[in-house]
Parts: structure tokens; C-alpha cells; sequence
């Protein structure tokens, strides 16, 4: 039988564990805390302490990735002006969203959160975090594809809002439509595609969210013994 031939050096690997009582533990108090996660859309405007941003986005990166390619980019955006901006170009997409680009479902469906094209925390919140996935790579003048971006970049930033949570802060997906504005504000290289923008800053204490129910386990959990 051949050996398997690898690229990559390989390493052991030693996963800590935990007795089943301390197991069980652990998993009820990690989905106690993150269903304290929501959505929000209030920010109060004080800067988040230096490093906080930064170890947030290296533990969105250890999210798995098709072929190890990463394709994800994050740009952190803190300058005012440059904030501005966003926002100007953010409404001017969601006002026609809310005036006759989308259909009838999508304005009723979100009419019972009260959101309308309006969007002040694009600028009040401290920091913007936007995600762009990498379609492909240009290595010695050609381009290499990267593989299951969508899924790759969708896995990264489940990891980033659990990573802001974590750290204290208040976060929101927000996904202007289309979003070619970013690549042109940020300046960013072909390669590259708006995903997800994500304002992310200290919650207020008088922040107000809708009383949403989550789905049951029954509801999304279906096992096959």
C-alpha cells in the first residue's frame, strides 16, 4: 500500500476533552451565553479598546475554508468620513430596496422589525467590519480559483459575530443591496466581492430589540439512529 503523499508537514494533533458530566456542562452554558447574542442597532459611539478588533478577526479566521484557500478579506473602518460615506451610499441602495426594487413578501416580512432605508448606526458605531470573499487568487500573473467561497466566508463570519459577542460587544449583519459600492469606497483589488457589512460597537443601556422567539430543537434538529 503507497503512503499517502502530503503537501502540508504534518503535526499531532491533541484535542482536550472533557468527562460527560463537565461535557454537558459546558455545551449548556456556550448556548446559554450565545442565546444572549442579538441583533442590534443602536451603538454608542466609544471606541473599542486597541487589540479587541484585531484578535476578534484572527479567531474569525480559524474558521475551515475548501482547500485551506481562506478567501475572505476584512476591513476594519473607524475614519468618520469614510463612514459617511458608507452610510450615503448604504441608503441610497435601501431607499430604492424600500421603494419598489423588492417585492411586496420581502417589505412585509420585514415590516413587523420596523427597519425602513434608513441607517444612522453606519455611522455611529465605533467600527465597520466589511467582508469581502476572494472569487480567486492571482499567482505568477494567473488566476487560481478559490473553492466554496460562499461556504468558506459563511463559516467565517459565523465565527466573527460568536467572537464579538464574546468580547462584550453589540453587532449587526446588514446586507445593502447590491453592495458594489464598498469595493469602490475601499478601493479593493478585482479579486475581491462584498459579503457582509457588519457595524460592531458597545451596546447602550437603553437599547430596545424585537421579542424574537428562536426555533425549538424539535423545530431544527432531526436524528437518525
Amino acid at each position: 500500500m503507497s503512503e499517502t503523499k502530503y503537501e502540508y508537514p504534518q503535526v499531532k494533533y491533541t484535542r482536550l476533552t472533557f468527562p460527560p458530566a463537565q461535557m454537558q456542562q459546558r455545551a449548556q452554558e456556550f448556548y446559554a451565553w450565545m442565546d444572549t447574542r442579538r441583533t442590534v442597532r443602536e451603538f454608542l459611539p466609544d471606541p473599542i479598546p486597541e487589540g479587541v478588533l484585531e484578535h476578534i478577526l484572527l479567531a474569525a479566521s480559524t474558521a475551515p475554508s475548501g482547500a485551506h484557500k481562506q478567501p475572505w478579506s476584512f476591513c476594519v473602518v473607524t475614519n468618520p468620513d469614510l463612514k459617511r460615506q458608507i452610510r450615503e451610499a448604504a441608503e441610497k441602495e435601501e431607499y430604492e430596496s424600500y421603494n419598489g426594487r423588492m417585492p411586496q413578501d420581502w417589505l412585509d416580512d420585514l415590516a413587523p422589525l420596523g427597519t425602513d432605508w434608513r441607517k444612522p448606526f453606519l455611522e455611529t458605531a465605533p467600527a465597520l467590519i466589511v467582508v469581502f470573499r476572494r472569487a480567486y487568487e492571482e499567482v505568477n500573473g494567473r488566476k487560481k480559483n478559490n473553492y466554496y467561497v460562499n461556504e468558506s466566508v459563511g463559516l467565517a463570519c459565523g465565527f466573527l459575530l460568536a467572537a464579538i459577542h464574546h468580547a462584550g460587544l453589540g453587532a449587526l449583519t446588514h446586507t445593502p443591496s447590491p453592495m458594489n459600492f464598498l469595493s469602490s469606497l475601499l478601493n479593493r483589488p478585482e479579486n475581491e466581492r462584498p459579503f457582509l457589512l457588519i457595524p460592531v460597537g458597545y451596546v447602550p443601556e437603553n437599547c430596545l430589540v424585537p421579542d424574537l422567539k428562536r426555533k425549538t430543537l424539535d423545530d431544527i434538529c432531526f436524528i437518525y439512529k
